[in-house]
């Protein structure tokens, strides 16, 4: 009960004062993190159930999350200019699993070459609730923001299949899915995109009629996208394919039908997205933290800011060769690859099937990676957004800046 206290009665005090934070280097994955961990060292973390939790907050505030930031995007203005997130994705997304791989294996030499790789695979997707002032940050163009949106949004998905497959590869049976990994990579990224944008689109024409009957209110529409969302992810694992690309295609879906029109939804799976993320992250710090970080060494340490100094940033420049994007951009682009749920909920997934040794290593690697991501990324946030908002010449400026709609811009406050 005094833990329960001590909770509400803290998220009670940072709301009053998370405006303030908004733009300050000090960001809500790293208060709640830390809150987390003082919840533990103090003893107030219950010590059954408390992962199956953690596992279950983290897996629902994603799929929340990829489909209200999806629901924002202006999809005219990114079909129209979509080549950084396309290049991004196709080529970053490999390469940085290829060069993640290659440190690993320089840094891990007592490591088995499949639990490297799979460590590689966790490492590859990004979150961008962990540098939201970046992505809120207007004077930062709409272009840039949304190309990073985006990618964070899909590399989720595209690196699930990645992950899994190297688990099976490191897990003592080795056993491929039905069908071989072929197919089981192929359903992963084409049923989800499908089943994703076909429901999105659906609910959101169901919505728009439901609006005109008079049969809902906007009390009644938040939850109906939350539920949604919710959808796109079952029916997406049901048919084989991948919920997080699910989710996140249903948002696109939802949100170009009824962008502009339905403003109450928006404002209310922002504020249940966003307390689902701050949970994710306080039960994080309480529950798997002090052990990782306990266990952290300078090798591991090297690996997880080789990744975040090295890796990220040179797969990124890559990828962007030989489009507009500025050096500028490209080194922007590059450090603003945080590391957030994803990593420890994936790593989360698959550590049953490992090895108790080599399950640990990875698990403990990986929360490393978030609670260092969150806090080097949470400081350069606010301050990175606004050097790099200066350092655009006014030719690149104006080709990067595009006319935004009032609807999507009015709903990307949310504070971190």
């Amino acid at each position: 009960m005094i833990g329960y206290l001590t909770l509400a009665a803290f998220l009670m005090a940072f709301c009053m004062i998370a405006n303030r934070l908004a733009d300050s280097i000090v960001t809500a994955p790293m208060v709640f993190l830390g809150f987390g961990v003082l919840l533990s060292l103090i003893g107030l973390v219950p010590a059954e159930g408390s992962e199956a939790a953690l596992h279950l907050v983290a897996e629902i505030a994603l799929i929340v999350l990829l489909f209200l930031d999806a629901a924002q995007i202006d999809q005219r203005a990114l079909f129209r200019r979509n080549v950084w997130p396309v290049r991004m994705l196709a080529i970053g997304v490999p390469l940085g699993f290829l060069l993640g791989a290659a440190l690993g294996w320089a840094l891990l030499p007592g490591w088995p070459l499949a639990a490297v790789l799979l460590v590689a695979a966790i490492l590859v997707p990004t979150d961008a609730a962990l540098g939201q002032p970046v992505i809120s940050n207007t004077a930062v163009p709409e272009r840039p923001r949304r190309a990073l949106t985006v990618e964070s949004g899909l590399n989720d998905g595209l690196a699930l299949p990645l992950v899994l497959m190297m688990a099976a590869l490191a897990a003592p049976s080795g056993m491929a899915p039905e069908g071989g990994w072929l197919v089981f990579g192929l359903k992963q990224i084409t049923l989800g995109p499908l089943a994703g944008g076909a429901i999105g689109a659906l609910g959101g024409i169901v919505l728009l009629w439901a609006k005109r009957t008079g049969s809902t209110a906007d009390i009644y529409e938040g939850i109906a996208a939350l539920a949604l969302a919710a959808a796109a992810y079952l029916a997406a694992v049901l048919i084989g394919g991948n919920g997080f690309i699910s989710a996140f295609s249903a948002g696109l879906g939802f949100g170009a039908v009824v962008r502009g029109r339905c403003a109450f939804v928006y404002e209310f799976t922002e504020s249940e997205g966003q307390l689902l993320s701050w949970t994710a992250f306080l039960l994080l710090g309480a529950v798997l933290v002090p052990d990782a970080a306990a266990q952290l060494t300078p090798t591991t340490l090297a690996l997880i800011l080789g990744s975040l100094l090295v890796v990220r940033p040179v797969a990124i420049w890559l990828s962007l060769a030989g489009t507009d994007a500025r050096p500028v951009t490209r080194l922007f682009f590059g450090w603003f690859g945080p590391r957030g749920l994803a990593t420890a909920l994936f790593a989360l997934l698959v550590v049953e099937q490992l090895e108790h040794e080599i399950a640990e290593q990875v698990l403990h690697l990986a929360v490393n990676a978030v609670w260092i991501s969150a806090v080097l990324h949470g400081v350069t946030a606010a301050p990175g957004a606004r050097w790099y908002a200066r350092h655009l010449g006014g030719t690149e400026k104006r080709a990067e800046m595009e006319p935004v709609t009032p609807s999507a811009e009015a709903f990307k406050s949310r504070q971190s």
